[in-house]
């Protein structure tokens, strides 16, 4: 797995591995091992944490110095502040210099303010962007998530670009992101784009030009699926550790006690 990383940090544009709080349920062990094989691929972490007030998850993030922080489900002006707020007690400001917190916009609720959105992440010690993820996106105006690179979506992103670009932060789109995403990336990108992101690997927005960048995205791909065969193999092994002395101890109570379990 590092060296599919390493690969795709030399040759595919790949800026930082991603592990998810919210939707994934990572587990501590989980992004412990993570953080490793980051490490051994010299990639950064990004973590997208439980909500925007997830103070916990928050400090676990500056515990293990993970890169860029990233807040779902924020919809609304009140919900960022409550995510600032909660950043700034878990961060000093010495330790936000090294750290990017963005936020998710992934509603159309977030998508009507985003005006006001972007207008409160610009503020000194507010955020440092906005991640688009498209597929919860498109669940949330009732469309089906093979949709994502439709023309309209694209534009909406586009639209989001324009406010960022102005005030200086940065854009991440995610979601469904594959070979058939490169041509809407494309479009986002001749506006404003900073970085792009499939479920586990996170690629500088200059990789979307890049020549390979088909197979950069495969390879994004297959480090997945050998994540989640190593996560399968993990946690087999630790239901099989007690597996013959539970056996032992069901004979030796069904014959002591004349019950079957």
């Amino acid at each position: 797995m590092s060296d599919i990383l390493s690969q795709g940090r030399e040759e595919f544009g790949v800026v930082s591995v991603k592990a998810e709080f919210e939707a994934e349920g990572t587990r501590p062990d989980e992004l412990l091992r993570l953080v490793d094989v980051a490490g051994e691929a010299e990639l950064p972490l990004t973590v997208k944490i439980g909500g925007c007030e997830a103070v916990r998850d928050l400090f676990e993030s500056k515990q293990i110095g993970v890169r860029y922080v990233v807040a779902p489900m924020v919809e609304t002006p009140y919900a960022l502040s409550k995510y600032i707020a909660a950043k700034n007690l878990a961060f000093s400001d010495d330790e936000q210099r090294d750290t990017d917190f963005l936020f998710n916009v992934e509603t159309s609720t977030a998508f009507a303010a985003r005006n006001d959105l972007v207008e409160m992440a610009s503020r000194q010690s507010a955020v440092s962007g906005v991640v688009f993820g498209r597929v919860d996106f498109m669940g949330s105006v009732g469309r089906d998530r093979d949709e994502v690179n439709a023309p309209d979506i694209t534009e909406m992103i586009r639209e989001l670009a324009v406010l960022l670009k102005e005030r200086e932060l940065d854009l991440v789109v995610g979601g469904g992101v594959s070979a058939d995403s490169l041509d809407a990336l494309r479009s986002i990108a001749e506006v404003h784009l900073t970085r792009f992101e499939t479920r586990k690997v996170v690629f500088g927005a200059h990789a979307v030009t890049a020549p390979g960048i088909e197979r950069g995205l495969l390879n994004a791909v297959h480090f997945e699926l050998l994540w989640l065969l190593n996560k399968r193999e993990y946690y087999g092994r630790i239901a099989e550790e007690d597996a013959r002395r539970i056996s032992m101890l069901e004979s030796r109570w069904s014959a002591l006690s004349g019950e079957n379990l």
